[in-house]
């Protein structure tokens, strides 16, 4: 196990991982964000360098205050080989299995190797799949018209709570510290009404997926969110990021919606496994 700290290597590796794109979209999302200034303190891990077989990024042990905070102990994971992404797996020193965490990645070994390293640990587990979308060129992307007196912004702090009271994982201080962290670290767009109030919203996470989308249900009908996503794609899009987003296997109608704008559904599916420490 190797942590891959010199800023010139990981430069190359991010050209290597773009090379890997999609199945290494987290992890790519993540090393972009360490290059660019690594705002909330992650940093890569490597099997060997500079050819690697597996990857993980996760937090610094020392940015993580809270064992129980699995909104900010976020891991993403890329293989070449599974059999070394199993053997960093179970290594300590590379998952720190005393802790809360969330692990993602776009390979289906990801969860599988996840699952058995849990199962042998007598840890406890979870795993959601969600179905990922990418989007080449977002200029292309639907266009609507505000209302007048509405107008097109960033979040910022005072937003925070809003965020949080309305976002189906939070309503508690652990998940409004991260929506702090998204907001101050990372690309947001919403649409702010008459009285410069956000009444829709879409957010950029951890690892440079389109995450929190989101319109007040009295805004609803009116193309908000789809503004605000295309706002959002394009900022992610001119800083160099790929652009995607992950749905609910379960959520058609968000499907239905994506395709319809043109994204691009991806054969494998996103997988974020959760272990809650006790």
């Amino acid at each position: 196990m190797l942590i891959l700290s010199c800023p010139s290597k990981l430069q190359l590796l991010e050209g290597m991982l773009k090379k890997c794109l999609p199945q290494a979209l987290a992890v790519h999302g993540a090393v972009m964000n360490i290059n660019r200034g690594n705002p909330v303190g992650h940093e890569v891990i490597v099997d060997s360098w500079p050819k690697f077989k597996a990857i993980l990024t996760r937090p610094r042990r020392e940015v993580v205050s809270d064992d129980s905070d699995h909104y900010v102990n976020v891991y993403a994971a890329f293989y070449h080989d599974p059999n070394v992404y199993r053997t960093l797996m179970l290594d300590t020193d590379a998952v720190n299995w005393a802790q809360s965490f969330r692990i993602h990645g776009n390979q289906d070994g990801i969860y599988k190797v996840f699952q058995d390293s849990a199962t042998s640990k007598h840890e406890p587990l979870s795993v959601t799949s969600y179905i990922t979308y990418t989007h080449p060129n977002p200029s292309i992307l639907p266009e609507y018209q505000l209302e007048p007196g509405f107008t097109m912004s960033s979040l910022n702090a005072s937003h925070v709570d809003l965020l949080n009271e309305t976002w189906n994982y939070g309503g508690n201080e652990q998940s409004r510290h991260y929506l702090a962290s998204v907001v101050q670290h990372f690309f947001t767009t919403c649409v702010m009404d008459t009285d410069c109030q956000p009444i829709s919203w879409s957010t950029m996470d951890f690892l440079g997926a389109m995450a929190n989308t989101y319109t007040l249900p009295s805004h609803r009908g009116k193309h908000y969110s789809a503004m605000t996503m295309r706002a959002l794609a394009m900022k992610v899009h001119a800083a160099g990021y790929p652009v995607y987003g992950n749905v609910a296997l379960s959520n058609v109608h968000m499907q239905k919606i994506h395709e319809h704008r043109g994204y691009q559904k991806l054969s494998e599916l996103y997988h974020i496994c959760f272990h809650a420490k006790m």
